[in-house]
């Protein structure tokens, strides 16, 4: 079943507890967490006290994704933030397995990220150690953008390399996803998908998240 992880850098930060609580409400899977720290990426956004902050709000998975450089600088306040799943930028690491070691050490889950410019092949050494891949389909550092049509190959192309595998490793996919889209990211091979405007920017959560899930049914 496809999971939806709804991103919160698009919700209402005046009412974090109430948009939290009602996307809970909605039928979300994961809460997705934008990470940014203007040095990787040209945008500054939260960090981990906000996500302890939150944690008590919802049973759901936090899903953090750390748009930082060398991210393992700041793996111990994320965990202890309450991060179950956190994805680490491979453009963003001097040293991807020892960066990965350190979360999967905490009882973390990892996952590896790749921006629409890198060759997905690079992922092959690294698979042994993620419960995860995260494909951007837009360049990370700002929500509201429009998915870039030509990283559907890219999408493509971990499910072959995660078939191929033979490991159970989920595909996420993150950037400008829409219910009009979101039919080819999931016949490309993703499951799960992270959404913001297209959630948060509608009156009723629950239908936007169907709206997104129902593609499964004729991808």
């Amino acid at each position: 079943m496809i999971k939806i992880s709804p991103s919160l850098l698009s919700a209402d930060f005046a009412h974090l507890e109430q948009e939290i609580k009602r996307i809970t409400n909605a039928g979300a899977d994961f809460l997705h967490w934008d990470v940014m720290d203007g040095n990787f990426v040209p945008n500054l956004t939260f960090g981990p006290m906000l996500i302890a902050a939150a944690r008590p709000f919802t049973p759901l998975l936090f899903d953090v994704h750390l748009m930082i450089r060398e991210p393992i600088r700041y793996a111990e306040p994320f965990i202890k933030a309450g991060a179950d799943m956190v994805s680490v930028h491979m453009e963003a690491c001097e040293n991807v397995t020892e960066t990965l070691a350190v979360f999967r050490k905490a009882g973390v889950k990892t996952a590896l990220a790749i921006k629409p410019k890198t060759d997905p092949a690079r992922l092959v050494p690294y698979l042994s150690l993620l419960d995860m891949v995260l494909v951007m389909t837009v360049e990370p550092g700002f929500g509201g953008q429009q998915l870039l049509p030509d990283t559907i190959k890219n999408i493509a192309a971990v499910r072959q390399l995660i078939d191929k595998s033979g490991r159970s490793i989920l595909l996420e996919v993150d950037g400008g996803i829409r219910p009009e889209n979101a039919k080819d990211v999931i016949s490309a091979g993703a499951n799960v998908l992270v959404a913001g405007s297209a959630i948060f920017k509608q009156d009723d959560y629950g239908a936007a998240i169907r709206a997104l899930r129902d593609n499964e049914m004729t991808a």
